[in-house]
């Protein structure tokens, strides 16, 4: 938009002054006033400079054998001086060693994001001051039944909130390895050396704090509901990945399911699946714990953390997430409350973890949906659930049902890129979630009683 600035200076007249006097004042006035114009076309344009921030995302198909590497035991050479420093920083495990103080680029997205960061602040209620009509000198009887409480109506809401317990940054140890994870120096420069020889930096890959949470406007804390944790892929940013190529926030929205979203930033944009503080046990009781106060605040009522801190979830791990739902499943602190694994082509190992949780765990589902990238170890993780006597199921038409087990494979012309969005059906969040409906849907967000002989694990 442009706008034009009109700026009058009045001049003062001298009566019977000396001609060369008055043109010398006029020329001092030309002057001051010019100097005065541009002091204030300056400030003018430096107030008006627009702000704007945007996420990133992801892109490329994964290796199946880095990723699988992952997973498997990676013993980096470290020099000792290195080594030596880091084992000190993980046995100090103070509050500060674990969760250091965000930084600027944690807190705030940077100058090419559009999805703003909010506030604390920004959640509470706003009241607007209203004026009061004036009273009739009678009162006017309803027919109408009266309803004592009304859910006030809104939109969608997606944010991103920076949080301590999300899984970066991490100055911890790899379990894989036992070795720390932060495995490279290069000055003050910390970074880690994955399995493939590549070295990511500390500073660009693994210092992005915050969580992307989306709360559709159909959804009502009253009712039965779930939290979905999303654990993104490789070469994956929130926005333009999770958020705007995905869809998974729509996915959700759309789905009709009393659901909301809490999807972590892993490593940013680049070819790694390490689960940071997911690695951790308790990590993931740590971050849903965290995330109940956001959510509250979120849908304008404080009171409701308390429902959000118990709420069943629902783990998604696509891709090179498969990693952080693994030991999320196996060390999290809370696997009693995870009503639901689903694995979108994402079996690239910790079978054992899997299979694990679903023995332990028959009042949840399962679902592992492949491509011919992770078809090999999918078919293991069925002969191994097999042999332990778990009835298995190829078969997704059906609705999902408490102790579901349900392997599908999709056929040639299904990209491991895009099967977020397109596998055996599109949309295949918006598909699953669907099929919790109605009496299903109570099934599977009905906790089970708490159970002292049970380990919490």
């Amino acid at each position: 938009m442009d706008v034009t600035w009109v700026v009058t200076w009045g001049h003062g007249w001298m009566v019977g002054a000396v001609p060369k006097l008055k043109a010398d004042m006029r020329a001092d006035r030309t002057k001051a006033s010019g100097a005065r114009g541009r002091a204030l076309r300056i400030a003018l344009i430096s107030g008006l400079v627009p702000l704007s921030l945007t996420l990133v995302q992801c892109g490329k198909a994964p290796n199946p054998t880095a990723l699988a590497a992952n997973s498997q035991a990676n013993v980096p050479v470290v020099n000792q001086t290195i080594a030596k420093t880091n084992s000190q920083v993980a046995s100090g495990d103070t509050f500060e060693d674990r969760f250091p103080a965000p930084q600027f680029r944690e807190r705030f997205p940077s100058a090419s994001e559009s999805l703003l960061q909010r506030q604390m602040s920004d959640f509470s209620p706003k009241r607007a001051v209203q004026q009061q009509p004036e009273q009739a000198p009678y009162k006017v009887a309803s027919l109408a039944p009266q309803v004592p409480y009304q859910r006030p109506a809104r939109e969608d809401l997606t944010t991103l909130v920076s949080m301590k317990s999300s899984a970066f940054p991490y100055f911890g140890n790899n379990p894989a390895s036992d070795t720390p994870f932060l495995n490279i120096s290069k000055g003050d420069r910390r970074g880690h050396r994955s399995y493939s020889g590549r070295v990511f930096w500390q500073d660009e890959t693994y210092n992005d704090s915050r969580v992307l949470m989306h709360v559709p406007e159909h959804f009502d804390v009253r009712k039965p509901g779930v939290i979905v944790v999303f654990f993104h892929g490789n070469g994956a940013t929130l926005e333009r990945d999770v958020r705007n190529r995905q869809l998974v926030p729509q996915q959700i929205t759309d789905s009709g399911a009393n659901a909301v979203l809490l999807a972590p930033q892993m490593a940013v944009d680049a070819a790694d699946s390490s689960a940071g503080k997911f690695w951790q046990p308790g990590g993931l009781k740590r971050f849903v714990e965290e995330s109940a106060s956001h959510l509250a605040q979120l849908t304008g009522d404080p009171n409701s953390a308390r429902a959000f801190a118990n709420m069943p979830i629902v783990i998604v791990g696509y891709s090179g997430g498969f990693l952080p739902t693994a030991w999320s499943l196996e060390v999290g602190g809370i696997s009693d409350r995870v009503r639901g694994v689903v694995l979108l082509d994402a079996v690239y190992g910790e079978m054992d973890k899997f299979a694990s949780w679903i023995e332990r765990n028959r009042s949840g589902f399962f679902v592992s949906s492949y491509t011919h990238y992770t078809a090999r170890r999918d078919r293991e993780l069925m002969s191994m659930l097999r042999q332990k006597g778990i009835g298995v199921s190829e078969d997704l038409d059906g609705p999902l049902r408490p102790g579901s087990v349900v392997f599908v494979e999709t056929g040639d012309g299904i990209t491991h890129r895009d099967y977020v969005t397109r596998a055996w059906t599109e949309y295949p969040l918006q598909d699953l979630l669907g099929k919790m409906s109605a009496r299903t849907a109570v099934a599977l967000t009905r906790l089970p009683a708490p159970s002292y002989a049970r380990s919490n694990r």
